[in-house]
């Protein structure tokens, strides 16, 4: 499955390079919020909206323990 998806890959960036690159700019746009909402986890606030435990504690004072 790999391997296939490997070789159509290949396939469609060597045929369609310029649409490819065309995208480029508009995917870098597109990390910034996937990354916001991917990298934000774990700050100490549920979804609530109310902190957690030991949420205004800094990293080194938890590792500390």
């Amino acid at each position: 499955m790999m391997g296939f998806l490997a070789l159509g890959f290949v396939l469609l960036f060597t045929e369609h390079r310029a649409h490819v690159l065309g995208a480029l700019p508009f995917l870098l746009l597109l990390s910034c919020p996937l990354m916001h909402l991917f990298m934000h986890h774990g700050h100490g606030h549920s979804h609530d909206g109310t902190p957690q435990p030991g949420a205004d504690r800094s990293p080194h004072e938890v590792q500390g323990q």
